[in-house]
């Protein structure tokens, strides 16, 4: 199937450097890995079910979001078990570590990812099967 994509320029330029660097035959093929990336990634997230262990990691701007962000924490304080955080200029990057029902913890994740001011969220799971 063909399909058109808005990207910003610098963005393309980047992807384009990776898969490139990569030896990837084309950017088809990357943007394809990188889509069955992200749908891997999404499906663990929500078919994680019980209590999980999670790390969730997430940058964000930091004037555009803080007060937001503390409250959401406080919002998911039965699950987010501590926390780090560090500046990089007007950004800042913080890790939430994390442990209870996987629902909690997928909510948490859909939250942060409703902010504009947050640019990425990961998240590192473990199921009890896995432990």
């Amino acid at each position: 199937m063909r399909t058109s994509l808005n990207v910003p320029d610098d963005v393309l330029a980047e992807f384009d450097a990776v898969w490139q660097a990569e030896g990837l035959e084309s950017r088809s093929r990357a943007i394809r890995e990188a889509m069955l990336e992200y749908v891997e990634s999404h499906t663990r997230l929500e078919e994680a079910d019980g209590d999980i262990a999670a790390v969730v990691a997430f940058d964000y701007e930091h004037e555009a979001v803080i007060g937001e962000l503390h409250t959401v924490q406080h919002d998911f304080e039965d699950v987010i078990e501590a926390t780090s955080h560090t500046h990089h200029g007007e950004w800042c990057f913080e890790v939430a570590f994390c442990d209870g029902p996987a629902e909690a913890v997928r909510r948490l994740v859909y939250r942060l990812r409703d902010f504009d001011a947050v640019h990425r969220v990961s998240v590192l799971s473990l199921t009890a099967s896995e432990v």
